[in-house]
């Protein structure tokens, strides 16, 4: 609750444009509907939604999984974006606006140690689309972008907890083609161009990877390699 005034705050006296924080938890359906709800109350209408709630577990098999930790993950990754679609979709109808997911390249290439993780972002991908047909006939657009290692504070919380941050962030770095982390800004001007450019887009899907797709992915990776034994937690 305070960070978000916060960024409410650092918004608004910056500008251009308004801010408005309003608290929900994505996996609660009467949070959403207030949100919702106060947002018409304020603005009188809804233009886009950017759907971009989300969580990444810690790197593990699936044998080091239970059921309720997938279903938690499942409820904020992929409920918490079709409650907010569900509900946003009566006002978007009207304007002919759009819904924008925040996927994930996990969806596209997968990643190991993160298989509960990919299928909340598949999941998304397969929802964007199947959405983007059900909703052309209102002239509403539904697409979704997939980032790489994005800098944010929980990738850089992850880093700093693993026995080698140094050498963690560079792999993270070395994923991409272009040898660095993508930013949140560079995320939120290919919203920008989803919301207001691409007016002919829908159900598409941006890759904003650095490339990280291309070129041959590294094979024969097994329990004792290089991957894993950086991601080891500090002891």
């Amino acid at each position: 609750m305070k960070e978000g005034k916060e960024a409410e705050k650092e918004l608004n006296d910056k500008g251009p444009g308004e801010a408005l924080f309003i608290f929900a938890d994505v996996t609660k359906e009467d949070d959403i509907k207030n949100m919702i709800n106060k947002t018409v109350e304020r603005y009188g209408k809804i233009d886009c939604v950017i759907n971009n709630a989300g969580q990444h577990p810690e790197y593990r098999t699936i044998d080091d999984y239970t059921a309720e930790e997938f279903r938690k993950l499942f409820e904020v990754n992929v409920l918490g974006y079709f409650l907010v679609s569900k509900y946003a979709l009566p006002h978007l109808r009207k304007t002919e606006g759009n819904i924008i997911n925040n996927s994930s390249m996990t969806a596209h290439t997968a990643a190991g140690w993160s298989s509960m993780y990919c299928a909340t972002k598949g999941a998304v991908s397969a929802m964007t689309r199947a959405l983007a047909i059900d909703e052309a006939k209102y002239n509403v657009r539904v697409n979704s972008f997939s980032g790489g290692n994005i800098d944010t504070p929980l990738s850089n919380q992850f880093i700093n907890s693993t026995a080698n941050p140094e050498e963690t962030g560079q792999i993270f770095s070395n994923i991409s083609l272009l040898g660095r982390r993508c930013t949140a800004a560079e995320c939120g001007m290919t919203c920008l161009y989803l919301a207001s450019d691409a007016t002919f887009s829908t159900g598409i899907d941006i890759h904003v990877s650095g490339g990280a797709e291309l070129n041959y992915a590294c094979k024969n990776v097994k329990t004792k390699g290089f991957w894993p034994n950086s991601f080891l937690k500090k002891q």
